[in-house]
């Protein structure tokens, strides 16, 4: 079975997924999108659960490392924020398909299956930001806080943004908030005379 199979059936269950969601979505659905047979299909995956779970860890993979692309090369603290920002609204907004399925469809009662992987590649992001946040914490530009704390406050407020236009309840662009949310995560995350000597 070529990798080619699996990767057709990847996208054909992203695609149902998004369109019906992971309840409606059938096996026979997604065989059909992705244009193999019954036996193709459980040849890869033993299951619509088990599709679900690979695709997640695939478009986690792929959310991560545009996360950490913003953290090449290495930036000072004012110029992270601004990459780590700017760099989850447009994945989010270019990747809208990839986007609903990881904070909006996915569910944790078939993700069981996957939960050490998923853990260790959102360790592996951690570990990313943290080799940038770490030096910049020991210098004063960053305010010391927990690496949950830091993320909640970088990420979070433009989570809101994302999930509302991700549902649909709201169809303007995030990034629209771009530069209002890069100012509230500064100075929540840099001391203030950091902020203004910038």
């Amino acid at each position: 079975m070529t990798a080619s199979v699996r990767d057709d059936l990847l996208a054909a269950g992203l695609f149902v997924f998004d369109r019906v969601g992971f309840e409606a979505a059938t096996v026979a659905a997604i065989r059909a999108r992705a244009r193999t047979s019954n036996g193709s299909f459980f040849h890869v995956f033993g299951s619509k659960k088990e599709l679900a779970g690979v695709l997640f860890l695939e478009v986690l993979r792929h959310y991560h490392a545009a996360i950490l692309a913003a953290l090449d090369p290495v930036p000072d603290a004012g110029q992270g924020i601004d990459r780590l920002i700017r760099a989850h609204l447009d994945w989010v907004v270019t990747s809208r398909r990839e986007a609903r399925y990881l904070f909006e469809i996915s569910r944790s009662e078939w993700g069981d299956d996957v939960r050490d992987a998923q853990r260790a590649q959102n360790a592996r992001l951690a570990e990313g930001i943290e080799h940038w946040r770490a030096p910049l914490v020991a210098r004063g530009e960053l305010l010391p806080m927990t690496p949950v704390m830091f993320v909640s406050q970088l990420i979070g407020p433009a989570q809101i943004f994302c999930r509302a236009f991700l549902s649909g309840r709201d169809r303007a662009d995030p990034r629209a908030e771009t530069d209002t949310l890069i100012a509230c995560a500064s100075r929540a995350l840099r001391p203030p005379d950091r902020i203004n000597n910038q």
